[in-house]
């Protein structure tokens, strides 16, 4: 396999890492198995001019951008964005500096209440963060942390958390462990501060603790099940942005607002 291929195939693997999105979500929609897929970012086979139109798609990006190896894709904090000025062409997903620091607060304030349970892993936090998102913008109509969920094949992924968690383990605030649950990979996080309760507000720390007590039992694949029956995770195409507005339809199993005559 020549040079060319051997750089895109790793560069198909860090865009699909980067987006949170599974290798399997990916096989899925090129229509190929899991073992092609990684056979193809191992640079085990060559991918077909078919797939890479496909592989555009899936990615949101035009085949010019996805074939171009000096461009890539990023998760930005905006406090780098006045640093990296001559730096490489790319898509960027910009996290605001207040969404920081309330996403960092948060994690650490669910790992260091439910993080020890064993079955507490990446995909499972990935829904709690989903969940603790979606029942605050329908209970108050505004944002909690207000990251961006995309629709996955293991259900809803913050495409904030990578880059996030990055920021966190090079700063000294969690580590993170790999290992198994029961015959599976597991990644945990383990918190090594507390959380700063005072970029929480009382109603926050509220919709946090009942998503907590009601969900973070779930394993991995029961909490996947269930987001997939949520209305915004039903509405959105496979890849796509679920959208916050979408919560108002929900059904009354989902649904945590209380809605009175003049709500409807």
């Amino acid at each position: 396999m020549d040079d060319f291929y051997r750089k895109l195939s790793k560069r198909i693997r860090s865009i699909r890492e980067k987006l949170g999105l599974s290798q399997e979500f990916v096989a899925k929609r090129l229509g190929i198995s899991r073992v092609a897929v990684s056979k193809i970012e191992n640079s085990g086979r060559k991918i077909s001019a078919d797939e890479i139109a496909k592989l555009s798609k899936i990615f949101n990006l035009s085949v010019d951008v996805l074939l171009d190896l000096n461009k890539d894709i990023e998760v930005i904090f905006e406090e780098e964005i006045k640093q990296d000025q001559g730096g490489k062409a790319g898509i960027r997903i910009n996290v605001p500096q207040r969404n920081l620091k309330k996403f960092k607060e948060v994690l650490l304030y669910i790992l260091n209440k439910v993080g020890s349970k064993p079955n507490i892993g990446e995909t499972v936090i990935y829904k709690l963060l989903y969940f603790i998102d979606f029942n605050y913008y329908e209970e108050y109509e505004e944002q909690l942390i207000g990251a961006t969920y995309i629709k996955n094949y293991y259900g809803p992924t913050p495409k904030e958390f990578i880059k996030i968690i990055e920021d966190m383990e090079a700063k000294g605030e969690i580590v993170k462990v790999e290992g198994k649950y029961f015959q599976y990979p597991q990644r945990k996080y383990l918190p090594l501060r507390v959380s700063d309760l005072s970029a929480l507000k009382a109603s926050e720390l509220k919709v946090i603790d009942k998503v907590l007590d009601r969900l973070s039992d779930m394993n991995a694949a029961q909490i996947s099940e269930y987001s997939h029956k949520d209305v915004p995770w039903l509405t959105v195409e496979d890849g796509g942005i679920i959208e916050y507005e979408s919560v108002f339809y929900r059904t009354p199993e989902y649904s945590v607002r209380h809605y009175n005559e003049e709500n409807l």
